[in-house]
């Protein structure tokens, strides 16, 4: 009888601390993104740098894919390439004026994404957490738009 109760209690510790760990740290904010913030929705994950022109010049466009996509299950979210923490990301996000979520930790491994070697780099993500495109070099709102049109209806 107590191999059983071990076992059921094994088996649910295991199922719940499976869900743990599996949110996404915090934001730019210091403010926690929760796993169901993220999870089912299609994602545009975009690597920038404050040193990136490219970077710069993109960033309005992304803002206006995060406020056009709101609720529509497409999020943008950011990862600041050079690592940044804390303070330092909230003032280099201000500096550029990113309005959507920019991801303190980098998510490069769950999504088994590359390393890359050049700015800015998004990727479309589906909400099924798979890696659809590879995006290099800077994006436009209407460029996302007729990106993730297609892959959905592929």
């Amino acid at each position: 009888m107590t191999r059983r109760l071990a076992a059921a209690l094994a088996i649910t510790a295991s199922l719940l601390l499976g869900g743990c760990g599996a949110d996404y740290g915090l934001d730019q904010h210091g403010q926690a993104v929760k796993a169901e913030q993220i999870e089912g929705h299609w994602l545009v994950l975009n690597y920038w740098a404050e040193w990136c022109g490219p970077c710069r010049t993109e960033i309005p466009e992304l803002n206006a894919a995060a406020k056009q996509w709101q609720g529509r299950g497409v999020q943008v979210l950011g990862v600041n390439f050079d690592g940044l923490q804390g303070e330092d990301l909230k003032k280099a996000s201000e500096a550029l004026g990113i309005g959507f979520t920019v991801l303190a930790s980098d998510p490069a491994e769950r999504y088994e994404l590359p390393p890359s070697e050049a700015l800015p780099v998004t990727y479309i993500i589906d909400d099924k957490g798979k890696v659809r495109e590879q995006l290099m070099g800077e994006q436009t709102l209407e460029g996302l738009k007729q990106k993730i049109e297609a892959l959905k209806g592929a």
